[in-house]
């Protein structure tokens, strides 16, 4: 394995049974009325008082009993089923919500090396057009500010910071507030290899970007869940959850330095998704995705990846775009 840099039966009385059962019950009275009602008047009364409420309270119990069998054992399974479907249905929104907001703020970076002939006789280079350019590797990032300044992992464009021959470049596709995607070069700002963090800035008149919300990383808990978005193998704007599978991890950056307090989660990040965030459940960024643990010459995630704390990132960029080096190397 190494790292690499991306219920009983009861028998119911029919109610015409209940009729015949009520009325054989008032002919019995009367004719014991008629042929009592000159010697003992008042017991006649006495019985029909008597019967009456015993034949009421028959109707009442019978009825009471067809609607507890008949009527709540089809309603209740329904309620039960109802409640499941109404959790998994919030549950899938609430994460189809979380991509709808998140992935705006996420862009495409393609790393090229533009031909000789692009350059034009004065050494500049020309504008870049895909059929003059190779594809050299793919990354993500994501908007910082509203200035069209780029997070990215360092390894992403690192080419392009140590070119020499002025035939590298690196196209951003973005997507603006409205919807319209549009593409642009982006231009180094800052790099720090310690920490495998880069800023890009790309030219954004005419457009209206959204940058992400950012999180904290110093409260996350093992267990919760998490989401990473970004353009594995080139396919642009994808979707992969998981959880926080561990914390406080140490992984290498590219200058052999260690980065410590990595994030370590099973949502799968594969080539492609370096410099990508890491989204908690409110939407908010948490890591920058960085590194997948595989097995040699397969490129595959073995679903123990990493990235880089939050807290890690917002302490470092901001010198970055000031200055273009972090800050331990200004001193």
């Amino acid at each position: 394995m190494r790292m690499m840099l991306g219920s009983q039966a009861q028998t119911v009385p029919f109610l015409s049974d209940v009729s015949a059962i009520i009325t054989s019950s008032s002919s019995s009275s009367s004719a014991s009325s008629s042929s009592s009602s000159t010697a003992i008047p008042c017991l006649t009364r006495r019985r029909a008082t008597i019967i009456s409420p015993l034949v009421g309270v028959g109707v009442s119990s019978l009825l009471s009993l067809c609607s507890s069998h008949l009527q709540y054992p089809s309603c209740r399974p329904a309620l039960a089923e109802q409640k499941p479907k109404d959790d998994l249905q919030q549950e899938e929104d609430r994460v189809v919500s979380i991509f709808q907001e998140t992935s705006p703020s996420v862009v495409f970076i393609k790393d090229l090396e533009i031909a000789k002939s692009s350059k034009g006789s004065s050494g500049e280079a020309m504008p870049i057009e895909d059929k003059d350019a190779k594809v050299e590797g793919t990354g993500s990032g994501f908007i910082w500010d509203k200035f069209g300044h780029i997070v990215t992992n360092y390894h992403v464009i690192a080419k392009l910071a140590t070119d020499q021959s002025g035939l590298q470049r690196c196209k951003v596709f973005l997507v603006d507030a409205t919807g319209n995607s549009f593409v642009r070069e982006g231009k180094i700002v800052g790099f720090d290899p310690a920490n495998d963090l880069a800023v890009l800035k790309v030219d954004i008149d005419g457009h209206q970007v959204k940058p992400v919300v950012l999180g904290t990383s110093r409260d996350l808990r093992v267990g919760q869940s998490c989401f990473a978005i970004g353009n594995p193998f080139g396919y642009e704007n994808t979707l992969t959850t998981g959880v926080v599978s561990g914390l406080g991890r140490e992984i290498p950056s590219p200058n052999g330095r260690a980065i410590r307090g990595a994030i370590q989660t099973d949502a799968a990040i594969n080539s492609g998704n370096s410099g990508g965030p890491l989204i908690d459940s409110f939407g908010h960024v948490v890591g920058v995705n960085t590194a997948t643990f595989t097995r040699i010459g397969t490129g595959l995630s073995s679903g123990v990846n990493f990235a880089i704390p939050v807290d890690a990132v917002v302490r470092t960029v901001p010198y970055l775009i000031v200055y273009g080096t972090p800050y331990s190397n200004r001193f």
